[in-house]
């Protein structure tokens, strides 16, 4: 064992005694490193910076009136609402009953995504399948298609504004809490419908035949720049380009009533 120490105790003199040299030549360039500071003397680090509230663009106005229901007990309100603007008949074909005001919500927020959940929409499914036509060897979307959606597009256009506007701010703090529920604690839900419905506006019209492929159930796009396209912006191509623009004047008579509701807040 000592014989194998010697040489390793050498070679640990002679690393010393290099470094040593190599500290003398330095001269009077080299400092040796400050002490380190005592902790206590050391001041915290500042906290972090509380993250600002988004500021809302489009304020709906508190209304004075009788309280509204917990959200979870609103389906009865909301189908009240829809009935003011559709009657009742319309509501019970078209809507579903169920959590009325959560199903709006949730299929607003999902449109300018990849996916808007069938199950969690709050209208009743278009009856019939997605129809087609063969062009040769292509497969495209059948312009009879569009027809399937004359039902929600007269539904749509019977509308007025003003009437959905005064409903929504009578109901807004139900959709405000649905909307907070989602995972958007600071979130404010009409600037978000605002900008759902300036993306629904921006939708492309279709140029001539969409060509359609069916690798499983369902049918995809063939064009990959379609095939890519926000979930909304496939519904308009989908209910063709005059129903589009049905659509499209509708909405924007509902948004210029929401974002004249209350003073802009700076």
């Amino acid at each position: 064992m000592k014989k194998m120490l010697r040489p390793l105790l050498a070679v640990i003199l002679l690393g010393l005694a290099g470094f040593a040299f190599y500290l003398w030549k330095q001269g009077p360039t080299y400092q040796p490193a400050p002490p380190l500071p005592d902790a206590a003397t050391v001041p915290p680090p500042p906290p972090p910076a509380a993250a600002a509230e988004p500021a809302i663009q489009y304020p709906v106005p508190e209304q004075a009136q009788k309280p509204l229901p917990p959200l979870a007990e609103s389906d009865a309100v909301a189908r009240d609402a829809l009935a003011d603007l559709f009657g009742k008949k319309a509501v019970k074909q078209f809507f579903v009953p169920q959590e009325v005001v959560r199903r709006i919500v949730v299929t607003i927020d999902s449109l300018p995504r990849k996916v808007v959940s069938a199950q969690l929409m709050p209208t009743r499914t278009v009856e019939g399948k997605l129809r087609t036509s063969d062009e040769g060897a292509t497969l495209t979307l059948s312009t009879a298609n569009y027809e399937r959606y004359a039902p929600f597009i007269r539904l749509a256009n019977m509308v007025d504004a003003k009437v959905f506007a005064a409903a929504y701010v009578r109901l807004y703090p139900l959709f405000q809490q649905a909307y907070r529920d989602l995972g958007y604690p600071k979130g404010y839900f009409n600037d978000r419908l605002v900008a759902v419905i300036d993306h629904m506006l921006d939708a492309p019209q279709s140029e001539g035949k969409i060509a359609l492929v069916q690798p499983h159930v369902y049918y995809r796009f063939v064009d990959p720049e379609l095939e890519s396209l926000s979930a909304g912006h496939k519904l308009m191509l989908r209910i063709g380009n005059d129903n589009a623009a049905i659509v499209k004047k509708k909405l924007r008579e509902i948004r210029k009533e929401l974002v004249n509701l209350g003073p802009e807040v700076k």
